[in-house]
């Protein structure tokens, strides 16, 4: 048997006959990665302007030779050691951020891939061409050594080369993925895609589930579930159906991560539910914002701090870290001292599990399997129902977050309320329609720039003034499935708004960013904990997306802006009239 965690972890990767059914490795041990003196002091000391650099800097020697000279360290100034020999010992015994990483250009890349063509605006088809550019810039690999000594890397070994969002992001990020590889795929980097899912196959092998993103901090908590929705990606785009068949219970796998560990029973009208929530039962600060989250725990009596510090981790789960969403029903719903993801039940979480559970069973059914596809076609149809029960609101027509505690919906507005449209998970061809409605009851059509994150403006960056990318996917992809013309025709005009404000946006600063500041013209986002990034990965792939679908009308131009009224129910009565 393997001696350590770092062992057992590396046999996993390599496939060398540990089995998922073999006890599944404690999420990290890493006394310098993750927890201990040593993250500590180095993080209390705010060596950095972010947390996150430290915990990704690579180690110059073994862990145990570290831990060792920093206790004698520590012992030489009554462990409290002054900030310039903290400086020093870090110098000393750590290497620079992304030391263990390299650039890597596809090899799959390819000059004009047919998408473009589909681009009547000249200048937003030359637009389209930089971003497929990209993702040359945002390619990284590997190095082997990480491979050869775990243990001194926070990184997680990938065998395969990937996309990352950009910026301080420089590993993979498991939700983000998603909308990368769609962006691929119309790139037509189907082998680059093959190798990003199979990487999140491996860990799903590894760990039993796939961790928020590539750093050993991070095996803790998961982020959004949308990997059976990314082989289905893959399969449409490649017809790949021996991979489809090799994996498929590492599909299933991944779904019995969530039925197992973020599973709640809810009763209403005499019937018991069965949904999901994020929910990351390990206290401790996250050793990529320890400062911060260190901090905001001493505003708080001491009793209160490892729940403060699980319910962070689960709002970081969500991928929504961190929104008013998450404070709603508390105490002091201005404070994210007061942060409860784990007493909601979120729509977005239940419509991906939702959608994967549908796509499952299908895969099975291809495969010929009929009894596991009739097991997936089941709790599908259960979460239907639930959904319905539970989340759905038909007097304001769309679906809302379930507090758990307070035993009601939030009807506070969110992109989000619209999940289960995008997923397909939904019965009535009609609701698309009421879901238009609702967009306009909330004045949601009379953002020009962007569907915003929330209405209220928090200072956290999943709340206004700030819009992402995916989320614009949730409602634009959801209206679009309507049979209806004037649903149809206000998921391209979002479309035109979103594409209007992430290219003026480019054509000013020559950058992607990874939210944008909707409250005046389109800027790039702020908020949160952390500078906006630029790259970015899912920014592009959703800006793809959208000009695929849309390339033979939108435009770059302002004169949409000159016919835009101040509700978008004027702008569609005068495209109708002007066709």
């Amino acid at each position: 048997m393997p001696g350590s965690t770092w062992e057992l972890h590396l046999l996993l990767l390599l496939g060398l006959g540990l089995g998922s059914e073999q006890a599944l490795p404690p999420p990290c041990e890493s006394q310098i990665y993750c927890h201990g003196e040593l993250l500590h002091q180095v993080q209390m000391a705010k060596l950095y302007l972010d947390d996150k650099q430290f915990v990704d800097m690579p180690l110059s020697a073994a862990p145990d030779q570290v831990l060792q000279s920093f206790a004698e360290l520590a012992a030489t100034y009554n462990n409290t050691i002054p900030r310039e020999q903290l400086e020093k010992f870090v110098q000393g015994h750590f290497q620079a951020v992304g030391e263990e990483l390299q650039s890597w250009t596809p090899g799959d890349w390819k000059e004009s891939p047919q998408f473009l063509q589909k681009i009547s605006d000249p200048r937003l088809r030359a637009w389209a061409e930089q971003l497929h550019l990209l993702w040359k810039k945002l390619g990284k690999k590997i190095k082997p050594e990480v491979l050869s000594q775990p243990e001194r890397f926070s990184l997680i070994y990938s065998q395969h080369p990937f996309i990352v969002p950009g910026g301080r992001f420089v590993e993979f990020y498991y939700w983000d993925s998603y909308w990368v590889m769609e962006g691929l795929l119309l790139s037509e980097m189907a082998e680059t895609v093959k190798g990003m899912l199979q990487n999140f196959l491996d860990l799903v092998m590894a760990y039993g589930h796939i961790p928020n993103g590539g750093r050993v901090y991070y095996l803790q908590r998961s982020q959004p579930p949308l990997l059976t929705l990314m082989m289905d990606r893959y399969v449409t785009h490649t017809g790949d159906l021996a991979f489809l068949r090799e994996n498929i219970e590492t599909l299933a796998l991944e779904l019995d991560f969530w039925a197992k560990n973020r599973t709640v029973s809810v009763s209403s009208g005499g019937n018991n539910y069965t949904l999901n929530r994020y929910h990351v039962p390990y206290g401790g600060p996250r050793p990529e914002s320890y400062s911060k989250d260190t901090e905001l725990a001493h505003t708080l009596p001491e009793g209160d701090w490892e729940t403060l510090w699980a319910e962070l981790k689960a709002g970081a789960e969500s991928g929504w870290d961190f929104s008013s969403r998450w404070l709603v029903g508390s105490p002091n719903p201005d404070s994210l001292g007061s942060i409860r993801t784990s007493k909601l039940v979120p729509v977005d979480l239940n419509a991906f599990l939702c959608q994967a559970e549908g796509l499952l069973s299908g895969f099975y059914s291809r495969l010929g399997n009929d009894s596991q596809a009739t097991k997936y076609r089941n709790l599908r149809a259960q979460r239907m129902a639930a959904l319905t029960a539970l989340l759905w609101d038909e007097d304001k027509g769309a679906w809302f977050d379930y507090d758990l505690e307070n035993q009601k919906k939030n009807h506070e507005f969110y992109p989000s309320n619209l999940a289960p449209l995008w997923a397909g998970c939904f019965s009535d061809p009609a609701i698309a329609d009421k879901a238009l409605q609702y967009l306009e009851d909330s004045q949601i059509l009379n953002h020009h720039h962007g569907i915003p994150t929330s209405l209220q403006n928090t200072g956290q960056q999943w709340d206004f003034p700030n819009a992402w990318a995916p989320l614009q996917d949730l409602v634009i992809g959801g209206l679009a499935k309507s049979p209806s013309a004037r649903t149809q025709e206000v998921a391209f005009q979002l479309a035109q708004n979103w594409i209007r404000t992430n290219f003026d946006v480019y054509s000013q600063r020559s950058a992607m960013y990874e939210k944008y500041d909707i409250s005046n013209g389109g800027q790039p986002g702020g908020g949160g904990e952390y500078e906006v990034q630029e790259g970015f990965g899912w920014t592009n792939g959703v800006a793809l997306m959208l000009l695929d679908r849309y390339g033979e009308r939108l435009s770059s131009g302002t004169q949409l802006a000159l016919l835009e009224p101040h509700c978008l129910a004027a702008a569609l009565l005068l495209s109708f009239l002007t066709r």
